[in-house]
């Protein structure tokens, strides 16, 4: 499977996985600390050049060489959740250092889904490449 088709595949998942957790996990908590400084509308652009540039990164440096060098699944899931967790963690506690209102809350709430999300997401989008490339060979 290209490298295309994974990011494609990435990339999906990792916007359902992640409209789930905002719905449900983060919004509540943000909604709550800082719901005064919350837009009534999401800025779509920016969220997805976010989006497309992270998946993309996390599928060059995980997802891909998970397709290609033999490594298993923990891998692949430890190995994006790390970069979720660096990703997520320099959002979080760089506001948590320089804005008020920001909560402790927040930034463990938001730090433990980006890196969930992350790692799951690599992992499932490997696998359902690793069951096509299987299929493909019977």
């Amino acid at each position: 499977m290209t490298f295309a088709a994974l990011y494609l595949i990435a990339f999906v998942l990792f916007l359902g996985i992640d409209y789930l957790g905002l719905s449900y996990i983060v919004k509540p908590v943000f909604e709550r600390d800082i719901g005064h400084l919350l837009l009534d509308d999401l800025r779509i652009l920016p969220a997805f050049a976010f989006y497309a540039f992270f998946v993309l990164g996390v599928t060059w440096f995980v997802s891909y060489p998970g397709t290609t060098g033999g490594k298993s699944l923990l891998w692949v899931f430890a190995s994006a959740a790390f970069i979720g967790a660096m990703a997520y963690g320099t959002y979080e506690f760089t506001n948590l250092a320089t804005l008020k209102d920001w909560t402790w809350t927040m930034v463990m709430t938001d730090l433990a889904w980006g890196t969930i999300l992350t790692g799951t997401s690599a992992a499932l989008s490997v696998l359902i490449v690793r069951l096509f490339q299987g299929a493909g060979t019977s």
